[in-house]
Order: C-alpha cells, then sequence, then structure tokens
C-alpha cells in the first residue's frame, strides 16, 4: 500500500523519513520545494497537490501547522477530499475537537474514515520514534493505522469520537506550556537572588519540583542560551486558544489557564511567533534584568 504524507515541517518531515526507513512506499506534498525535495532524495514521490496525493495513496497522514490550513489541505478545491483513492486521513497535527470534528464529517460522506491522532514529543520525538501518539477513531479504522504509527511513536488509543484526540493534546500541550512558563519565573528569581542556574536545575529534578522543562527544555535549550528545541511560540499560543475554547465550550473555568494564556500571548508578540517557545525565559529576563545561563562548561541534569 502506497502511503502519501501532506506537511512536511520540522514534525512531519521526520516522521515521513521514518516511514520510508521503515521501508513503506511513500508519496509527499509540501508548498515548500526544498522540504519534497528532501524526502524524494530519501526514495519518496513527489506530487504537485495534495489532491494527487490522495489519487495515488489510500491512506494519508498529514501534519498542518493551523486549522484553516487542515481545513483548506483536507477540504479546499485541491485537497485530499479531491482524490479518488484515499480511504483514510491519519490527522496528525493540532487542530482543536471542533475542526477534527467538522473534517470528519465531510470526509464520511465521501466514504474516508478520519483519524484524529495528534502527536507530543517535539522533534527529537518525531525523528527518533519515541512520540505520544493520541488516537481516537473506531476499532477497525485503529487496526488499519496502529502499525504505521507504532514506526512514529507509542500509540495511545483515548476513544473513538473525532476531537478526543484533539481534547488529550489540548490537555498535554497546556500542561506544557504552563511548566515552561511558571519555571521561567522560577528560574529568573532565583538567578537573580544568587543561585547558580544549573545547581537550580539539579536540584528541582531530584525534588518535587521537577516537570517537563525542568527535565528536557533548560538544559537542553535555555541554559546554553540556544533557544533550539523546534517548537514554535506561535504554535504554542494558538494551542492556548484552543484549549480556552475547548474550556469555554465545556463550561470548564480557568483561573490559572488565563494568566498562563496572557503570558504565552505577550511572549508571541514581543519574541514573535516564529521563536522558539523556550525563548518564553527571555520574557521574564528582560522584565527582571538577568540573564538565566550555565557559564560552567558542563551539562545540566
Amino acid at each position: 500500500m502506497e502511503l502519501g504524507f501532506v506537511g512536511l515541517g520540522r514534525m512531519g518531515a521526520p516522521m515521513a523519513g521514518r516511514l520510508l526507513d521503515a521501508g513503506h512506499d511513500l508519496v509527499v506534498h509540501d508548498v515548500d520545494p526544498g522540504a519534497v525535495e528532501r524526502l524524494t532524495a530519501r526514495g519518496a514521490g513527489a506530487a504537485a497537490s495534495a489532491a494527487e496525493v490522495a489519487d495515488r495513496a489510500e491512506l494519508v497522514l498529514t501534519s498542518l501547522p493551523t486549522p484553516e490550513i487542515v481545513r483548506e489541505v483536507v477540504l479546499g478545491a485541491s485537497g485530499l477530499a479531491a482524490g479518488g483513492r484515499i480511504r483514510h486521513l491519519v490527522e496528525l497535527s493540532t487542530t482543536g475537537a471542533p475542526t477534527a470534528r467538522s473534517v470528519a464529517a465531510e470526509l464520511a460522506g465521501r466514504d474516508v474514515v478520519a483519524v484524529d491522532a495528534p502527536v507530543s514529543g517535539g522533534t527529537g520525538g518525531a525523528a527518533k520514534g519515541t512520540l505520544a501518539i493520541m488516537v481516537a477513531c473506531p476499532a477497525d479504522a485503529l487496526a488499519v493505522v496502529e502499525p504505521l504509527l507504532a514506526h512514529l511513536g507509542r500509540v495511545f488509543h483515548v476513544g473513538t469520537e473525532p476531537g478526543l484526540g484533539q481534547a488529550m493534546k489540548l490537555v498535554n500541550n497546556y500542561l506544557s506550556a504552563a511548566a515552561l512558563a511558571t519555571t521561567s519565573e522560577a528560574m529568573v528569581l532565583g538567578t537573580k537572588a544568587g543561585l547558580d542556574p544549573r545547581t537550580m536545575i539539579d536540584v528541582l529534578n531530584a525534588g518535587s519540583g521537577r516537570n517537563s522543562a525542568t527535565q528536557d527544555k533548560f538544559p537542553r535549550s535555555v541554559l546554553p542560551r540556544t533557544f533550539d528545541h523546534g517548537f514554535a511560540t506561535g504554535l504554542m499560543e494558538k494551542d492556548l486558544r484552543l484549549f480556552a475554547e475547548e474550556a469555554a465550550g465545556l463550561e470548564v473555568p480557568l483561573r490559572v489557564g488565563s494568566a498562563v494564556r496572557q503570558m504565552w500571548q505577550q511572549a508571541s508578540s514581543e519574541l514573535g511567533p516564529a521563536s522558539d517557545f523556550t525563548s518564553i525565559v527571555r520574557l521574564v529576563e528582560g522584565w527582571a534584568g538577568v540573564e538565566v545561563r550555565d557559564d560552567s562548561g558542563g551539562s545540566a541534569g
């Protein structure tokens, strides 16, 4: 079975590469010709449009940045729904539950099953095949897609209805965003008080303050001042907007969430939406007049 892949960005390209490495035939499309060329050099076939991908592949995976782009790529005039061969769409993007449900309903009328399957684990997880994949689809569709998704990471079947994968992903990203924002404030405070940043990270990771930011993001991208973790500030702001919309629809108040979202909105505005999301610490550093930096030459753990 020839597979299709649309969206060869920071996450899509390594995921598509893993499918190629696993021996699958793959036809790809992206708005960036260079991204397509890098995959065709590894053996993938190229398609001029998403519709052409869906004319050649029965199962298509997509990794796209926003709900609006997802709708256009799937349902637009030259989108996947215009293809004649596609029977399963695996949506790896973070779109929010309403988009997942509306796209699934539209595709169902065309005899295409939509698999809601957002991922978490960053570009490193995409390259290593260690992503967490939150899949919502019927059991028969899961039997089709799970062997393929196993090349990308660990599959969690979170439900049968489209949108449940999105809900799980937004819960995950909200906690990730909150951890990074609060850790930035804590690390700036400790640094300004005179504590050594590397020592702080070591203590936090041995204690009850440990979280995803102290374990990974600060040691890897903040303390060495590389800010290269691979996820954009603007995308995190987008995910928090989707989380807030989901909360409003479910009538769940977000007391802490509102403050977290406001901080990320300011980070995107001041640092730029294309900045790496670990750069949010720079926002707090600017307010406090101090830098969180490891000058020891070692690596925090």
